[in-house]
């Protein structure tokens, strides 16, 4: 893999030794450039867990991708700076239905620096900008919102993010260290199955120091701060014309 090119995708200059500020730094940088999308899965285009693919995706036509692309590939880079870091499956949380998700729904990464634990993750779409201190029943203040850990049950912990003084879960996961090929049950899942939340829209959505872009089939949707301007798409041709505007993303989801 050509580490110097994942550099310059991310627009990352600093310095390369295994240190949280470095991580922090590496963490915030993925996020503001690296969009969130499952573009390839309504393009009828496979993702494979497979890291040179997943490099040349991201990296050479820069694009995005969803938690095991992004997560994995970033796991890839923290290894190369010499980081303590470990894949963990989390199971996340679904507010409609009130339950966790089946494990190796998503992939985050653990990374351990000077005995500490931390929470690091590019693949979940609205989450923190610094990774996060496996520290329990403590609000960890963050650019995007406040968050707490806690032990969900003897096996699990969780991961909340505060909203209107109430912990709202974002995921639980173990902290055991997982193989990239244990999540390919769950990746085809979620390009395939017509109940997984992937199948159901297309969505492409970039961070941005005080908001967020999102892009849908329909509406593209621009926060800033508290304000929030929707854009309802009247065709096929503005769709393409912002897709490549705010993600720099051809329609057929090939930059090559």
């Amino acid at each position: 893999m050509n580490y110097e090119a994942y550099l310059a995708r991310i627009g990352y200059s600093g310095e390369r030794q295994p240190t949280l500020e470095v991580l922090q730094q590496l963490q915030k940088r993925h996020l503001l450039t690296i969009p969130f999308e499952n573009l390839d899965i309504h393009n009828g285009i496979p993702v494979e867990l497979d890291v040179e693919k997943i490099f040349d995706k991201v990296v050479l036509q820069k694009r995005g991708g969803f938690c095991y692309e992004l997560n994995g590939l970033y796991f890839e880079l923290l290894s190369a700076f010499g980081f303590d870091v470990k894949r963990i499956s989390a199971k996340v949380y679904s507010a409609s239905k009130g339950t966790y998700s089946p494990e190796y729904d998503h992939l985050a990464l653990l990374v351990t620096i000077k005995g500490e634990e931390y929470l690091t993750d590019v693949g979940f779409g609205e989450f923190s900008f610094a990774p996060l201190k496996i520290e329990l029943n403590q609000v960890q203040a963050d650019a995007r919102g406040n968050y707490v850990f806690d032990k969900y049950d003897e096996r699990y912990y969780r991961v909340s993010r505060m909203e209107n003084g109430e912990l709202r879960p974002e995921y639980i996961f173990r902290k055991t260290a997982r193989a990239f090929d244990e999540f390919g049950g769950m990746c085809h899942f979620h390009q395939t199955d017509p109940s997984s939340h992937f199948r159901q829209r297309s969505m492409i959505t970039l961070p941005t120091e005080q908001g967020r872009i999102t892009l849908t089939e329909n509406k593209l949707k621009i926060k800033e701060g508290d304000l929030i301007k929707e854009i309802p798409l009247k065709d096929a041709t503005e769709y393409e014309a912002y897709l490549w505007e705010y993600f720099g993303v051809k329609p057929t989801g090939r930059n090559n």
